[in-house]
């Protein structure tokens, strides 16, 4: 597997970047992939197939000059902002392998991760939901998956050290909760690691034997056509 680290001047293009990777591989033209990018400033995303107008509060985010975007795989809003570590997978598909059907390349992924954090944490880290991970009963990380023929994307985000107050400023209560949320806003469901990003990054490239440098993707038309355009980021 290849390693990028790589954070990109502009949401729309870290957003443009991941869909890139994943057509690369799914097109036999490029590889597995580890990549991990840090925003440099405060936006929200939704998922693939959530109603803006739902999730998010518009307006606060207007007022703010608070960008939404969409993403490609599924999920809920997030905010995104310093203090935030995201990753991205891309994996190839293989027939009766860990990988092939969704619940199985949840389980796989996920139980990868949570040992990685419980060797790092030291202490209990648990799977909650379909693809959080916990610490007690707070949330510090959620991801999602997108699937084509060949490939798959899956990420997600570490919360470090987030204003946890913009939650709750620019999304509303989600439309779609795990029971373990049991209606708690959103400060008390999630919760920082107040960690650095760094041993974060070499967990997970040792865990996935990531060793190789990637090279960037060419995600320009993806930007242009897609990312920045608000009849995709704000469709729904």
């Amino acid at each position: 597997m290849e390693y990028l680290d790589l954070t990109m001047s502009s949401a729309a293009a870290n957003l443009a970047c991941d869909e890139a990777l994943l057509d690369a591989c799914d097109q036999e033209t490029g590889p597995e992939v580890l990549r991990f990018w840090e925003p440099r400033e405060c936006f929200v995303v939704v998922g693939y197939a959530n109603e803006v107008a739902r999730e998010v509060r518009l307006e606060a985010c207007r007022q703010a000059g608070i960008g939404v975007f969409r993403r490609c795989s599924g999920g809920g809003a997030v905010v995104q902002g310093p203090g935030c570590l995201n990753y991205t997978l891309v994996l190839n598909i293989t027939r009766g392998g860990a990988l092939d059907t969704i619940p199985a390349a949840n389980r796989h992924i996920m139980e990868r991760h949570r040992r990685a954090f419980r060797v790092l944490l030291d202490r209990p880290v648990e799977v909650r939901g379909v693809t959080d991970l916990t610490v007690g009963q707070r949330k510090f990380s959620g991801n999602a998956q997108r699937r084509k023929r060949r490939a798959l994307i899956f990420h997600g985000t570490f919360l470090l050290r987030l204003d946890l107050k913009l939650m709750e400023t620019y999304l509303t209560m989600p439309s779609r909760q795990p029971e373990y949320r049991q209606g708690r806003p959103h400060e008390s469901f999630v919760a920082n690691l107040n960690l650095p990003a760094p041993p974060i990054k070499e967990a997970l490239r040792v865990a996935w034997a990531a060793e190789k440098p990637a090279a960037a993707p060419d995600c320009a038309a993806l930007i242009a056509g897609k990312y920045s355009r608000d009849d995709w980021n704000l469709k729904r």
